[in-house]
């Protein structure tokens, strides 16, 4: 589905990821414990950037936001705002499709403690490039929390001062896409309330506005 310029299966750019994932591997066989591809329609005018693959989750099941807590209020979101075909995503084989919309990340493999470091997010941001060349026209481009953010301020070569992450923040990009920000849906911020279902909803509100 993805040119190995958007996803490559086989990247092993990044050392201590890559060694990582050969531990992770080890302990948990029948985890796909690889680079993890974009997940939707190859024609969305919506694409989602999350930061990298969870342990349990995306890196566990092999698909963005499938299998932890961080998946469960993006899912419930898209099916409710029209995206999706079914509420939840658990695995490959599930049966969810998603309509005019496509998750990624901006980092493709699983880091130690969620915390992937600066160099690491510039290897992998040419993929994020590459993924963004293929959007249509007015496009909008949605990140969940600041590292992805900044991921497609890079991505685009801009300044990461020229627009502060914020939730709910709208900002126009030099090819007239527009960049919307939410803080991440992972557990952290839905159980401190820091993000909560109404707060989701008001971004996927904005969004279609701009979809139409």
């Amino acid at each position: 589905m993805f040119s190995k310029q958007v996803f490559d299966l086989d990247c092993r750019a990044c050392k201590r990821l890559d060694g990582f994932l050969s531990k992770v591997k080890h302990k948990h066989p029948d985890y796909h414990a690889r680079p993890v591809a974009p997940f939707g329609d190859k024609n969305a005018q919506l694409l989602i950037v999350g930061l990298a693959p969870g342990m349990h989750g995306a890196n566990a099941t092999g698909r963005p936001f499938t299998g932890d807590y961080a998946g469960l209020l993006l899912y419930e979101a898209l099916f409710d705002f029209g995206y999706s075909n079914q509420k939840d995503s658990e695995s490959l084989g599930d049966g969810l499709k998603l309509n005019n919309c496509r998750i990624t990340n901006a980092v493709k493999c699983l880091p130690p403690q969620n915390k992937p470091t600066g160099p690491e997010i510039n290897q992998c941001n040419h993929f994020l490039l590459e993924e963004i060349k293929t959007l249509p026209d007015k496009a909008v481009i949605m990140v969940l929390g600041g590292i992805a953010h900044n991921a497609v301020l890079k991505a685009y070569g801009l300044k990461l001062s020229i627009t502060k992450f914020g939730h709910n923040k709208k900002f126009q990009l030099p090819d007239g896409r527009m960049l919307v920000s939410s803080y991440h849906c992972s557990r952290y911020n839905v159980q401190t309330k820091r993000l909560t279902r109404e707060m989701f909803a008001d971004v996927f509100i904005t969004i279609g506005a701009l979809v139409g």
